[in-house]
């Protein structure tokens, strides 16, 4: 006979077993978490590529921001309203927190003709744009896509449709005869090769780190109008021209056409795919244009640039102040002002470095691509995060405590009195010279050198390891300059093939984009390191201590299997449908890597199970260690089927914030934002 102790533990796990069974057959949606702090302020954001579209979008004389994003998951366009209250701290207008209006598509432009807005897509437009944002497109009377590129005349080695990656559109009255006319960007990457180099078995840079292949290409085309305003008819496209040179800048060339220097002649500002400005000086009439060659844009002979890649600009007089600004999104969903001072240099407009909007803190976010790491960083008994992101920064996420947790606003990590930001440069990408502004830090915070203080391991771009070591105070912490960990190689280091480069020294080189996870895993006393290995199986880097008390890294080993299914894309679908040892990622060059995890016993059976990056997160169940000293574990697929929350990379790490209770899993995505899974979700 049970006693009433025994029988209502017997309830009580009846109970979790049913809700258990309940979640597992309707998983709950994973929701962003949110600031909970209401006097906070943190710059506007949206998920992956930020569009924007600046107007007085509700009619009541104040310039909003409306932002477009065509990435996975936070798709859609979102109204950030203007408050009427002045941002002290960038002295532009205070956002209210974004709204969705709609669907989002990629390189949404706005224009203004004659002082009215008009919104474009490749090959539409949104006459009531203020009422229905990008539901009810109007198909333009235009010649396609492939049709405009059909007329470059620029000298390309192999014009390739295919290569056409996005194309902006906008509306202008080019020649100052009345009609509206079409403008077109297009962003091309024929001879760029980036999927050569995406599934690439040797590296595509050569043996100096010089990339093999061709530049990006931003082309700008004219479509005159032939016929009325209210009936266009549109002419065979025109390749523009700057000098003798059709213009080509470095990709996504967003063209903006305006007077900018108040001559009454319309320039010409191209953004690119990194992050800089190319302005051509009409050197024409205001009826026949001319274009000299392109400069950067610059103020006071200093280049002007943006944060981040993949920008996209947009000129409007957004201040009011009779000078055509720019407003700048960016990869991350970012928006800044450029202002127009007014003043010219060289015939050039002089244009204030950027500042990005703000808004009334919402949603937590950092960049996107956000990694976080779970850790009481500051010593308070809070549970922080630290969280690693596309950019190469890294950064601190205060818990302000309460229930639910209110946060503070994210700031980047320092290292020796230096913000912490790697980025790939020209040729640490194995994608190429295009993502020389990616990081990709993923981050684990933990005990490294067993001092007591949580230190920073960090992976990246290059598929290098870092450590960053916490020289502060328990309540304090203060970070040394990054240190490569380093492994006690019999030989020379391997690396991933397609690496142009070669490891120095006893130097740790994985596939790109992978969690380093810092584990005590065969219960010694000391912190061991499991990650991707230079071929994308999952291994483990175990510590010892010598005689004289240092601590070194040992080879990896292949212990971890896969039952059923071994190997596995970067989003966790089968390459194999075999068991044997686990490799997380069989893809070669840009296709490998990008493995984020965590180990957690999720199940509550006692052994630890693995939670990787997917559509969302996979659950990989822990069946314990076999005969020959491997640990064996099954997917069972993800925890959520129905919501799809990444295109590129989810990145798992588990929470502690309630008392009493079993940790949950949070996990950033590639729109920045950070979702909730609650304790006890299992697949269907």
């Amino acid at each position: 006979m049970l006693c009433c102790s025994s029988r209502l533990a017997s309830r009580l796990l009846s109970l979790v077993l049913l809700a258990t069974a309940a979640l597992a057959a309707n998983p709950p949606d994973f929701q962003r978490i949110k600031y909970n702090n209401p006097a906070l302020r943190t710059d506007v954001g949206v998920g992956l590529w930020g569009w924007p579209l600046p107007l007085d979008y509700n009619g009541d004389g104040l310039m909003d921001l409306v932002v477009v994003c065509s990435g996975k998951p936070y798709n859609g366009t979102y109204l950030f309203e203007n408050s009427g209250v002045t941002d002290p701290e960038g002295g532009l207008p205070l956002l209210k927190a974004g709204v969705r209006l709609g669907r989002g598509i990629d390189s949404a432009q706005i224009s203004y003709v004659d002082g009215k807005p008009v919104v474009l897509t490749a090959g539409a437009i949104y006459p009531h744009f203020t009422r229905s944002a990008l539901e009810q497109p109007q198909k333009l009377n235009a010649p396609s896509v492939p049709e405009i590129f059909g007329a470059t005349d620029a000298n390309l080695t192999k014009p390739d449709i295919s290569g056409i990656r996005s194309s902006q559109w906008t509306e202008v009255d080019y020649d100052g005869d009345g009609k509206r006319d079409l403008i077109v960007g297009i962003d091309y990457w024929g001879d760029y090769k980036w999927r050569t180099s995406n599934q690439a078995t040797e590296p595509a840079f050569d043996e100096n780190g010089k990339w093999k292949f061709g530049p990006l290409h931003g082309y700008v085309y004219l479509l005159r109008n032939t016929g009325t305003n209210e009936v266009p008819s549109y002419a065979k496209p025109i390749q523009l021209k700057a000098g003798d040179a059709a213009i080509d800048v470095y990709g996504r060339p967003s063209p903006c056409f305006g007077d900018f220097r108040g001559t009454g002649k319309l320039d010409l500002i191209c953004g690119e795919f990194i992050d800089g400005f190319t302005y051509f000086e009409n050197i024409g009439t205001r009826t026949e244009p001319r274009y000299a060659p392109g400069r950067r844009l610059a103020l006071g002979g200093v280049p002007l640039t943006m944060d981040l890649c993949m920008i996209a600009p947009v000129a409007c007089d957004f201040n009011g102040d009779g000078h055509l600004d720019l407003v700048v999104g960016q990869e991350d969903g970012r928006v800044a002002l450029l202002q127009n001072t007014g003043k010219v240099a060289d015939g050039m407009p002089q244009f204030l470095p950027p500042r990005f909007f703000r808004q009334l803190a919402d949603e937590v976010k950092f960049g996107v691509l956000s990694a976080p790491s779970a850790v009481d960083l500051d010593g308070d008994g809070l549970e922080d995060l630290v969280v690693g992101n596309s950019a190469g920064y890294v950064g601190f996420i205060k818990n302000l405590g309460g229930d639910p947790v209110r946060w503070a606003a994210p700031v980047y990590l320092a290292a020796d009195g230096q913000t912490i930001h790697i980025q790939a440069g020209y040729n640490g990408d194995c994608q190429g010279p295009s993502e020389t502004k990616w990081g990709y830090t993923d981050v684990c915070a933990a005990d490294w050198d067993m001092d007591g203080l949580p230190d920073i391991m960090c992976s990246d771009v290059w598929g290098k390891v870092y450590w960053y070591r916490n020289i502060g105070t328990r309540t304090e912490p203060r970070f040394a300059a990054a240190a490569q960990v380093e492994v006690e190689w019999p030989g020379k280091p391997p690396k991933p093939a397609w690496n142009w480069w070669e490891p120095h020294g006893k130097e740790l080189v994985i596939e790109w984009r992978c969690t380093p996870y810092v584990i005590d895993w065969n219960h010694d006393g000391l912190p061991d390191l499991v990650t991707l290995d230079h071929e994308g199986y999952l291994a483990l880097f175990e510590r010892r201590k010598t005689a004289d008390g240092r601590l070194q890294l040992l080879p990896g080993k292949r212990v971890f299997r896969g039952e059923g299914v071994s190997s596995f894309d970067s989003i966790q679908r089968p390459t194999n449908h075999q068991s044997g040892l686990l490799q997380l990622n069989s893809g070669l060059g840009g296709s490998s890597g990008r493995r984020t995890f965590c180990f957690v016993d999720w199940d509550g059976d006692g052994v630890l199970d693995l939670l990787v990056n997917s559509v969302n997160v996979n659950f990989l169940k822990g069946l314990g260690q076999n005969s020959e000293g491997q640990w064996t574990f099954k997917d069972m697929g993800p925890l959520n089927p129905g919501q799809i929350l990444a295109g590129h990379s989810t990145a798992p790490t588990v929470v502690h914030w309630t008392k009493g209770k079993p940790g949950e899993v949070l996990f950033g995505t590639e729109d920045g934002f950070l979702y909730l899974i609650p304790h006890g979700t299992l697949p269907q």
